[in-house]
């Protein structure tokens, strides 16, 4: 059986010292776009929240973010030229100094991006139509730019390595741009790039493709390699794909290429589809070829949960239980489990380096309500909508 403190070994030689990972997840600390301080803080007191560390989507063209942002300081991170570097090397060099991997997540946020139409830039999609829950102008991609977006995949892997990350995952998850090629929903092109299944798979496979010729030329070999996905978009009439559909990516994707895992992103690990008593986990994990591993996200916040998935998944991905205590892995690892803190609270919130944006989020958005809620509160200066996506389903 597997256990969480399993040594875990990927494909191209690099290991992890437990099962568990720390899950991406959007810190509102950037300004310009740029890590900050604070950014620095949070990860830096994350050096032993997990084997692994993926770091928060991060936008690869200079029109893939932000999203999600209400203030200038407190942005979407960036990495679509150069001058992103120094801020990244402060991460990975943060993150690595107790011997764990930090990977960084890299995206283009497509009609997500709707803080850059704020900042006077435009907003990319696939097809350009109708969303009822988006009030600003979208720009349709051409060929050529699609294209462009694909190069942007492979530079921003290239200053990852330079920066000295042990990896990258493939945000092709949560509405972002990769989803919204593969989604039938928002997808209505007739070119490469949409019509059949099997076109609507070309923009993932083409930047899957650009990230390992960059990984091959550059990257030392153990270097790893992750691609997110969601593995249903069904929201009532409105169908993208389902998991039929998703479990042939993955196949076609981990047949193509030497990916290291395949991260599901849910908020439920244990959820099922409405045509099968299989949960997503043991679904796509069927499409996923060897030695390929499986990962998942969706609400791993107690130990027994944790212990459970690894039923179906070689690594558990936390996330929100990471926020809480920083350092929960090392706890697992070194018999300490009943020391986790389970709730926000001084001390908690003093160990876990949260970031100011991030506590206002918390604080302010019922969708992230978690014990102690109540204690971020008081340390807001800033209330925020109750909605916080623009993707339909909030």
């Amino acid at each position: 059986m597997k256990k969480l403190t399993d040594t875990v070994t990927f494909r191209h030689g690099a290991t992890i010292d437990t099962r568990i990972a720390q899950s991406p997840m959007l810190t509102n600390s950037g300004s310009d776009e740029k890590v900050t301080q604070d950014t620095i803080d949070y990860y830096s007191a994350r050096s032993k929240s997990a084997g692994m560390v993926i770091v928060e989507y991060t936008s690869v063209s200079p029109n893939g973010g932000p999203s999600r942002s209400w203030a200038p300081d407190r942005e979407q991170l960036a990495i679509y030229n150069d001058d992103f570097k120094p801020g990244f090397k402060r991460i990975a060099d943060g993150l690595k100094k107790d011997g764990n991997k930090a990977i960084l997540q890299i995206v283009h946020s497509g009609r997500e991006a709707q803080y850059r139409y704020e900042l006077g830039g435009r907003v990319e999609v696939p097809t350009d139509m109708d969303f009822p829950w988006i009030d600003y102008p979208l720009h349709e991609l051409t060929e050529d730019e699609v294209w462009d977006i694909v190069h942007d995949f492979g530079a921003a892997t290239k200053r990852a390595i330079d920066c000295g990350f042990d990896g990258i995952e493939i945000h092709g998850a949560n509405h972002y741009l990769l989803q919204e090629f593969f989604s039938a929903f928002s997808n209505h092109r007739t070119d490469f790039w949409g019509g059949s299944l099997e076109k609507r798979m070309n923009f993932a496979i083409e930047v899957s493709r650009e990230v390992f010729k960059t990984v091959k030329a550059y990257a030392p070999d153990d270097f790893i390699v992750g691609y997110r996905i969601s593995p249903e978009e069904i929201h009532g009439e409105n169908v993208g794909y389902t998991w039929h559909e998703s479990q042939q990516l993955v196949q076609k994707l981990t047949e193509l290429f030497e990916f290291d895992y395949v991260h599901l992103s849910t908020n439920d690990y244990a959820k099922t589809p409405t045509d099968s008593d299989q949960n997503f986990a043991q679904l796509l994990g069927t499409g996923v070829k060897a030695p390929a591993l499986l990962m998942i996200a969706g609400g791993l916040n107690t130990v027994a949960k944790m212990e459970d998935v690894l039923n179906y998944v070689d690594i558990a991905a936390l996330g929100r239980a990471t926020l809480i205590d920083p350092q929960i892995a090392e706890k697992i690892k070194t018999g300490h489990a009943d020391d986790i803190l389970l709730e926000f609270n001084k001390e908690s919130v003093d160990a876990s380096k949260l970031t100011p944006g991030l506590i206002q989020l918390l604080a302010n958005t019922p969708y992230f309500a978690m014990p102690g809620t109540d204690y971020l509160q008081t340390l807001t200066d800033v209330k925020l909508s109750d909605a916080v996506t623009h993707d339909g389903t909030k």
